[in-house]
């Protein structure tokens, strides 16, 4: 190879070189270039990260706030409470065996027979017949349509007093008040509303898809408004026993109506139960339910409106076990609190 042409292929391969150099160099810029844009993500990132944060440590100072300025719970209200998950589920217990049984078998209304006389394969006589089992069948009859009784009542001229004279007539045991319904009709209406808490409307649907009777839902309410009427003297002597009673359990509850709040008060003996309404939760409701007579034993919980009856009280002993558990988890190094505690639990 001469002297020129070694010149040459050199020349060549420093011009490969170079231009391989120069990708090399615009790689590189690219890949700064990719750098920079990370880095820049990377700083705008955590700067929307410390400004959340910030957020966050504000919203958490703003509930603290908030729940200091929360009004506490009222103390019949309990707090909701996490179960621990079971390490292991614990075998099921086993029924008594003197439980495993069907149902008893009913006294039938009526009993039908199904006799053989004759084998049903090849037709000869069957000899020492005799019952093979039984086997019944609950069910109930067709619902009853409803019957309506027209009174006919007559009259007729007493030429000597001078005056028209009517059959006499007394359907006092058939109907409630002066409607035209009957009592069982009431009866029934009354405890789908009071026992069975259902609405007018169901009512109205029972009584005509199952006995076939038209009602309005104004009639509805005026039987059970003529029920109630009907049913006060029952009621003064339900009070009345509730009053002369040696002992006597009270208690109340929420009971919304039409979008009204008010309260169910019960008056309670092992013998009767007393019911009243108000919109009111305070203590003259006791002072009308126990009126003035009452000098027996008064049970209840703590509830303040309780203590108006000035005579002998005894306390749920539930509640006062529940009031010490709470103090004894609000104050768990007071000594005074788990003596009164332990003076209690000795004495029930």
């Amino acid at each position: 190879m001469t002297q020129e042409e070694e010149i040459a292929h050199l020349n060549k391969r420093l011009s490969e070189v170079l231009e391989r150099l120069n990708e090399v160099l615009e790689q590189l810029s690219k890949a700064q270039e990719r750098e920079s844009q990370h880095l820049e993500q990377v700083s705008a990132m955590q700067a929307e990260n410390h400004a959340l944060n910030k957020q966050l440590a504000a919203a958490h100072q703003r509930i603290e706030e908030l729940e200091k300025q929360k009004t506490p719970l009222p103390p019949f209200i309990k707090a909701n409470v996490v179960k621990p998950q079971a390490e292991a589920k614990q075998e099921r217990k086993k029924r008594d065996p003197k439980h495993n049984h069907g149902r008893k078998r009913e006294a039938p209304t009526q009993v039908i027979e199904h006799r053989i006389k004759y084998c049903p394969v090849c037709a000869s006589a069957l000899g020492g017949i005799s019952v093979a089992r039984r086997r019944q069948v609950i069910e109930l009859p067709p619902p009853p349509p409803v019957e309506v009784t027209e009174h006919v009542v007559y009259h007729g001229w007493c030429s000597h007093c001078g005056t028209w004279r009517e059959a006499p007539l007394d359907v006092s045991q058939e109907v409630v008040g002066q409607g035209r319904f009957g009592v069982k009709i009431a009866s029934l209406t009354a405890y789908l509303r009071t026992v069975m808490r259902l609405p007018v409307r169901q009512i109205q649907a029972y009584l005509a898809n199952l006995h076939g009777l038209s009602i309005s839902s104004g009639e509805i309410v005026g039987l059970a408004q003529r029920v109630t009427a009907q049913m006060e003297p029952q009621l003064a002597e339900v009070r009345q026993q509730i009053r002369a009673s040696p002992a006597v359990q009270m208690d109340e509850t929420g009971w919304r109506e039409e979008g009204v709040n008010g309260y169910v008060w019960c008056a309670c003996t092992p013998q009767w139960r007393y019911y009243e309404y108000h919109h009111s939760r305070g203590r003259e409701v006791v002072k009308a339910v126990l009126g003035a007579s009452f000098e027996g034993v008064l049970g209840s919980d703590f509830y303040a409106s309780y203590n108006v009856y000035t005579g002998l009280h005894q306390r749920c002993w539930v509640h006062l076990l529940r009031d010490r558990h709470e103090l004894k988890e609000q104050y768990p190094e007071d000594a005074e609190v788990r003596a009164s505690g332990q003076g209690r639990q000795s004495h029930l």
